[in-house]
């Protein structure tokens, strides 16, 4: 019998720490190779760590909410030398087994307060520790950064609390600009009730949302759409798309297929703002936010939609919707999105107006599918039909977009919706 000493691993290129979250097994447990052995937190994701070792479980090290560095040993496993092989980890960072309740890469508010450093992007290592010793977001604003470009390091905000907290205190300067906005500190009356903790990724969706908001000038357009051939098309086919292919034909890659279309003549609606640039992206890859079973939102991406058929989209788009509801996307699965949509039809939602996903420019949200009596040209004159007809809205960042490319590349999705070509076989 050995001890063999467990490694925290590396968890991505630019990853130096991670916080432990949970552990799956205690001192005397026996573990086997390949089993789950932790679940960590980085900036980037939360992964569940398994281990490369059979054994038991000798000493932990390390509880939850302890930060480590990458490489410290934080179990000592007791192995058979005889029988058990130290499974050497793959090379390649994406062969690490992620944990299936994927975090979007956090990116905390800016924070605009006069006299502060360069930090105003927070970890979510950096954030635990501020909540543990609760410091305000104003306050880790004034902490001394040593970091790579400004930014603040858990090591900066420990030396921070050593020091005494020297700015615990400090009253908010006033800003120079008097036209300037600033959050007015209102005692509002929140009332009673039963109180919900956000969960981690809750916390970080609203971070995001009012990030996006704070950050780009939200424009809403919003056209009626005439799909009627499109749904006939589809209620002909769609029985006979899964007999041959195997996969159901919704809608959403029949409207992925348009807007790919569409950003195709309309490059700089795939796009994201870098200060005063805007960086026009060359690949055409399409998130589609989904619900978890936790009933938040994640934004799954078809990368190179406009490469693919209807029914290679269709496969994907299925493959994911899955992955999302089984909490078994992987971080791939959520990265390197150019343009969102958001289908809000699928909750019975006329139209919505959604917020941007950053440091995309544009989203656009797809309405309910409803018939309607409707005002049509016949060879007989004007006559009121029977149509299936939906609203598109799209949310345009007006730094980049102004109100003729975010129109005309709304009216071109919808063209291509209304213009679909029902002699397409399957």
């Amino acid at each position: 019998m050995s001890n063999f000493e467990f490694k925290m691993p590396r968890l991505g290129e630019s990853i130096t720490d991670a916080a432990i979250i949970t552990w799956f097994k205690n001192v005397g447990d026996t573990i086997e190779q390949d089993e789950m052995l932790l679940e960590v937190a980085t900036d980037k994701v939360d992964s569940e760590v398994p281990s490369t070792v059979s054994g038991v479980i000798e000493e932990i090290l390390f509880k939850a909410n302890d930060v480590i560095k990458i490489g410290d040993t934080i179990a000592i496993i007791k192995i058979d030398g005889k029988e058990s092989k130290v499974k050497t980890p793959e090379k390649k960072e994406e062969k690490i087994n992620l944990k299936s309740e994927i975090s979007v890469k956090k990116k905390q508010r800016a924070l605009s307060v006069a006299g502060q450093n360069n930090n105003t992007f927070f970890s979510p290592l950096v954030m635990a520790i501020a909540k543990e010793h609760h410091i305000s977001f104003e306050e880790l604003g004034r902490i001394p950064a040593s970091g790579k470009a400004g930014r603040l390091q858990k090591s900066d905000v420990f030396q921070y609390i050593k020091d005494g907290r020297p700015y615990k205190f400090v009253q908010r300067r006033a800003e120079h600009d008097p036209t300037a906005y600033r959050i007015p500190q209102l005692d509002l009356d929140k009332g009673t009730g039963k109180i919900v903790e956000m969960d981690r990724m809750r916390q970080m969706i609203a971070d995001r949302m009012v990030y996006s908001k704070h950050t780009s000038p939200h424009v809403t357009s919003y056209v009626e759409v005439d799909v009627t051939s499109l749904v006939k098309w589809r209620n002909k086919h769609k029985i006979a798309f899964q007999q041959k292919h195997n996969e159901k034909l919704t809608y959403t890659p029949i409207f992925i297929e348009a807007v790919a279309k569409a950003i195709k003549d309309f490059p700089m609606i795939n796009a994201s703002v870098d200060g005063k640039n805007i960086i026009v992206k060359e690949e055409i890859n399409i998130g589609m936010a989904t619900a978890l079973p936790s009933g938040n939102l994640i934004v799954p991406v078809i990368k190179n939609a406009n490469t693919k058929n209807l029914k290679d989209l269709a496969s994907e788009v299925n493959a994911l919707a899955l992955k999302s509801r089984e909490n078994k996307l992987k971080p791939e699965d959520i990265q390197g999105g150019t343009f969102t949509i958001s289908n809000v039809g699928t909750f019975g939602s006329l139209m919505g107006t959604p917020i941007i996903n950053q440091p995309e420019v544009a989203i656009l949200a797809l309405g309910i599918i409803k018939k309607r009596p409707e005002v049509i040209e016949t060879e007989k004159g004007d006559e009121i039909a029977v149509r299936s007809i939906m609203y598109l809205s799209l949310s345009f960042d007006h730094r980049a977009v102004d109100g003729y490319l975010g129109g005309s590349f709304l009216r071109r999705v919808a063209d291509y919706l209304e213009q679909f070509d029902t002699n397409l076989t399957i």
